[in-house]
């Protein structure tokens, strides 16, 4: 009966959420410029909430936050989640800005008052109708999303230094990459050509 009535209360939720987008819709277009109305984040936060099975909710991490699990989750947070999140977990990146909705800030209760097992569950399996795609298998068992939602809890006091290094530690795009190599080659003096963009004007 419990689940009857969950169900039912979710369609709802739904069925208004889509009421309120196609009205949203009518009135600003498709663009995803614009931030979520408060309407919008309130039913997606609660959608969200009540799509984590209340056994994955409750799931403590076992994998314990020590300097090699941090130094790990860093490494493959910066190569993989930063594109969009921001090394300082913050959302503000050019694709970031550019999703609908976007990217939270993860350093803000919203995201640091989720539990554990809910920031696992989100990591593995996506959030629907987002930017956010699925990274897992759906299992419980994968010990480098663990150590990721670790390192969520300590995005709000990455320090400086911290940030510098994961910098390093982003993908480069083809560009990027040609521009390091001409700047290497000119520092070992293979050619007197400067780079674009690496030459200063006084």
């Amino acid at each position: 009966m419990k689940r009857r009535i969950k169900i039912l209360l979710i369609l709802a939720i739904v069925l208004v959420a889509a009421a309120l987008a196609v009205a949203a819709v009518g009135h600003r277009g498709f663009s995803s410029r614009e931030d979520p109305t408060f309407v919008e984040a309130f039913i997606a936060r609660r959608v969200r909430q009540m799509g984590v099975p209340p056994d994955a909710r409750e799931r403590p991490n076992p994998v314990q936050p020590g300097a090699d699990a941090i130094a790990d989750a860093m490494t493959h947070f910066a190569d993989h989640c930063a594109i969009c999140h921001g090394n300082d977990g913050r959302g503000r990146t050019a694709i970031g800005q550019g999703l609908y909705p976007k990217p939270p800030d993860m350093t803000q209760p919203e995201t640091q008052n989720l539990s554990d097992g809910e920031l696992y569950y989100i990591i593995e399996n996506g959030v629907r109708l987002t930017g956010m795609p699925a990274f897992g298998n759906g299992g419980y068992e994968d010990e480098d999303t663990w150590k990721l939602v670790g390192f969520i809890r300590r995005l709000p006091d990455l320090t400086d230094e911290e940030l510098m290094r994961m910098k390093d530690m982003n993908p480069r795009t083809p560009a990027e990459l040609k521009r390091e190599e001409e700047l290497q080659r000119f520092l070992r003096g293979e050619t007197d050509n400067v780079p674009a963009g690496d030459s200063h004007r006084h």
